[in-house]
C-alpha cells in the first residue's frame, strides 16, 4: 500500500536504479549538440500573434419544409395470356378470338434475344405515340415444340415495368395470324 500524499507537498525523489542511470547514459550517448548560433544563444521566436477577426453574426440556415413524399402507384399485377384485370369482358373475348383490328404488325424472327429486346420496346413505343391500340408482334414457334426462344421471353418482356405502364392486356393470336407464334398486344392510350 502505497501512502498519499497532500495536495499541497512537493513529491519525494525515490532513488534512480542502476538500470535507469545506464539507459540515460546510454540515451545521452546518442545525443549531438546543435550547431553554434541554433542553440541558447538566440533569443526564442515568439509565434506570430493573430489579428482578432470581426466576428460574424451566425447564420442559422431556415428549415425547408419537405414535401411529403409522392406515393408511388400500385404495382400492376402481371398479365397472362387473354386474361387482363380491368379489361372488360368483350374486349377480352374479342381479343382472344383474334376478332381485333391489326395496325401495326413487329416481326422478330431471326433477331437475337438483345435485338428483339431493343425492337420490341421501339416497336410497342412507337405504335403507342402514333395512337394505335391493337398490334401484332410475331414471335415464331421454336423449331421444335415448346423451344421458341422469343416465344418465351417476349410475355415476359410485355410485364416488365417499361412495357408494363403500356400495356393492357396481350394473347395469343389467332391460327390465321400466327397462332401461339405471336401475340395480339392491346395498347393503352398514350396519356
Amino acid at each position: 500500500m502505497t501512502k498519499s500524499r497532500a495536495p499541497d507537498q512537493p513529491p519525494t525523489e525515490r532513488p534512480v536504479s542502476a538500470d535507469e542511470k545506464a539507459l540515460w547514459q546510454e540515451v545521452m550517448g546518442t545525443v549531438q549538440p546543435l550547431p553554434r548560433g541554433q542553440g541558447r544563444d538566440k533569443a526564442p521566436v515568439p509565434p506570430p500573434v493573430a489579428r482578432a477577426q470581426p466576428r460574424t453574426p451566425l447564420l442559422r440556415p431556415r428549415p425547408v419544409a419537405t414535401p411529403p413524399p409522392t406515393p408511388k402507384p400500385p404495382a400492376e399485377p402481371p398479365l397472362e395470356h387473354g386474361e387482363a384485370p380491368g379489361l372488360d369482358k368483350r374486349t377480352r373475348l374479342r381479343l382472344r378470338r383474334g376478332h381485333v383490328e391489326i395496325q401495326r404488325v413487329m416481326d422478330l424472327h431471326g433477331l437475337t434475344q438483345a435485338e428483339a429486346h431493343r425492337a420490341l420496346v421501339g416497336f410497342l413505343e412507337s405504335a403507342q405515340a402514333a395512337g394505335k391500340r391493337a398490334v401484332l408482334v410475331i414471335t415464331g414457334k421454336g423449331l421444335t415444340p415448346g423451344s421458341g426462344v422469343l416465344r418465351a421471353a417476349v410475355p415476359r418482356w410485355l410485364n416488365e415495368p417499361a412495357l408494363r405502364s403500356m400495356i393492357r392486356a396481350f394473347s395469343h393470336a389467332a391460327p390465321k395470324d400466327g397462332g401461339e407464334g405471336a401475340l395480339y398486344v392491346l395498347l393503352r392510350r398514350k396519356r
